[in-house]
């Protein structure tokens, strides 16, 4: 998933940062309805205040990517699945048994007795069923489509080569059984199971209001949580569904989730008492990082995710594989986490993360800026000469010279112009903006970073097939699409893991991205008042396990 902060411009000397802030048409449209009469509003508190990042770009589980969104999405909406909170491991949600053939292709699943929409109807097979063919049909759109591919016809339905959706392997054998055809067997299905792409929507609002549907009050949603307000540059609040099927363990009333961007805002709401829980590295200052990790509210733990660049190959000089090879040897990436990040994040030259599971990563090439000079010179351009210049696009953060993003683009710029003799021009954009850039493939460079969706290397490494919507880069490789769908088919751990090694040194080799390290998770909370929070790989915490302790009458603390 994708994962960043963002807010306003900042400038350098000597250093152009072109700033296009401006909200998207849905999030306008959203606020308006919300804001309606006015902005004060007086309502009681929340029992959990939740700093979050970004401002989502939407709730809709078949169109978001980004960690921001997923993490108020996951209490609104449920799928089969769920994940546990303290190894993010796919557990029983709607469904509370399945069966899995002989031959691990076909899975039945029996949804639970007692599943209602938070507006009392009854849940059933048919919203799974609906929900799943929503994200696959084209005219949604979704970015992660690609999640369901591993079902009989998916991917030649969401591609147009096939028009009739009841082909796809979904379909509901009465009100409260599912089952499922795969293509092939799938180590990681049930995760899937429980990623929002695969969460059940409700399909009478969707044909009622069509884009707009998540402005529908009541909204009627399946997970832990209703919603009950979305304020753009305020706050998300919800509130605890009576209706779910697990309501009697859903810990806390009332949840606010409060976009902020900036790390300086993040720690003095936290440290003044108007945040109880601040979410990831982002929200953390860079400057102070070597005293906060000393506190024992500030947590540092592992985590599958890797920051990277993202080249565009449909423009010019990035169609040709000896540049991306020289752009990524020229970067001193130790110097980097060195100089930049400061939390101990492993400098990166391959792009999956160590410690996922069942797999190793082939070693990728380390810094040398000697066969840098020589591969660019071999494409035609020699001490940079006749090199274009370019534009490297990354989303803008608050915290002035603070900001990651910002840091690493000025130190890429100069490593770039010192060994290469080549020119880039620093692109700041809002996150919104950032996301459609990308999306469109306007852009020629840009930042980027990837939260593993599942504990598989299949997360990483998927998502740079050709149909893939979180590609984003325009590379397309037959043989890597090949090894990806050999791997994925393999049941063998130990050749599944091969396949994918050669699959990521080709990545590496001659693929679209510059990876520059591996995260370390980051988040602040005191968890002698806090409560259901572990700190797992998937850096995923399901807010319906946290609470907040109430203070001793006797004590006040």
């Amino acid at each position: 998933m994708n994962f960043s902060t963002s807010l306003p411009l900042l400038r350098w000397r000597g250093v152009r940062l072109v700033n296009r802030a401006r909200r998207g048409f849905f999030l306008l449209l959203f606020s308006a309805c919300l804001l309606g009469a006015g902005c004060v509003r007086h309502e009681p508190p929340a029992d959990l205040v939740i700093l979050n990042g970004v401002e989502p770009e939407s709730l809709d589980p078949a169109i978001i990517t980004g960690q921001a969104d997923m993490r108020v999405v996951i209490s609104l909406f449920e799928g089969l699945m769920r994940l546990d909170p303290k190894k993010a491991e796919p557990i029983p949600a709607m469904a509370e048994r399945w069966e899995v053939s002989s031959d691990g292709r076909i899975y039945t699943f029996h949804l639970r007795s007692n599943l209602v929409w938070s507006t009392g109807e009854p849940i059933t097979a048919d919203d799974v069923v609906y929900s799943w063919i929503r994200a696959l049909n084209p005219d949604t759109a979704s970015d992660y489509a690609g999640q369901l591919f591993y079902l009989k016809n998916a991917e030649d339905y969401n591609s147009g080569k096939l028009k009739d959706p009841a082909l796809v392997g979904v379909h509901a054998l009465d009100a409260r059984t599912v089952r499922v055809e795969l293509n092939n067997p799938t180590a990681f299905f049930l995760d899937l199971c429980a990623f929002p792409t695969l969460a059940v929507v409700p399909r009478k609002t969707i044909e009622q209001y069509g884009d707009q549907w998540i402005k529908a009050r009541p909204l009627p949603v399946s997970g832990a949580y209703e919603l009950v307000d979305w304020r753009l540059s305020d706050k998300i609040r919800v509130r605890k569904n009576p209706r779910y099927w697990d309501a009697a363990n859903t810990k806390s009333t009332v949840i606010d989730f409060l976009p902020i961007g900036s790390a300086t805002t993040a720690l003095n709401l936290y440290e003044t008492g108007g945040a109880d829980i601040a979410w990831d590295k982002e929200l953390v200052p860079v400057d102070l990082l070597d005293v906060l990790l000393k506190r024992p509210d500030f947590h540092s733990f592992p985590v599958l995710g890797t920051y990277f660049v993202r080249m565009n190959v449909t423009r010019k000089p990035f169609d040709d594989p000896r540049v991306r090879e020289a752009l990524n040897l020229a970067v001193d990436k130790a110097r980097l986490t060195r100089k930049i990040t400061k939390a101990g994040e492993p400098p990166a030259d391959h792009f999956v993360p160590s410690g996922i599971a069942k797999y190793h990563s082939p070693k990728g090439a380390a810094y040398n800026p000697e066969k840098a000079r020589q591969l660019l010179a071999a494409a035609g351009y020699p001490g940079g000469r006749g090199f274009p210049h370019f534009q490297y696009m990354f989303n803008a953060s608050a915290g002035g010279a603070a900001n990651t993003h910002a840091k690493v683009a000025v130190e890429l710029q100069q490593m770039w112009h010192d060994t290469l003799g080549i020119e880039m021009e620093l692109h700041q954009v809002e996150w919104s903006v950032y996301l459609a850039a990308q999306s469109k493939l306007d852009y020629d460079m840009c930042r980027a970073s990837w939260i593993g969706d599942y504990n598989d290397a299949d997360t990483f490494l998927n998502m740079f097939t050709s149909n893939n919507g979180n590609n984003r880069t325009g590379w397309k490789s037959d043989r890597y699409d090949e090894l990806i769908r050999q791997a994925d088919m393999t049941t063998d751990p130990a050749q599944r893991e091969k396949t994918f090694q050669e699959a990521e040194a080709l990545l590496i080799r001659e693929g679209p991205i510059l990876p520059i390290f591996f995260y370390v998770g980051l988040n602040y909370y005191n968890d002698a008042k806090i409560k259901g929070i572990y700190n797992n790989i998937l850096d995923m915490h399901p807010v319906n396990y946290i609470w907040k302790e109430k203070p001793s009458p006797a004590t006040g603390h």
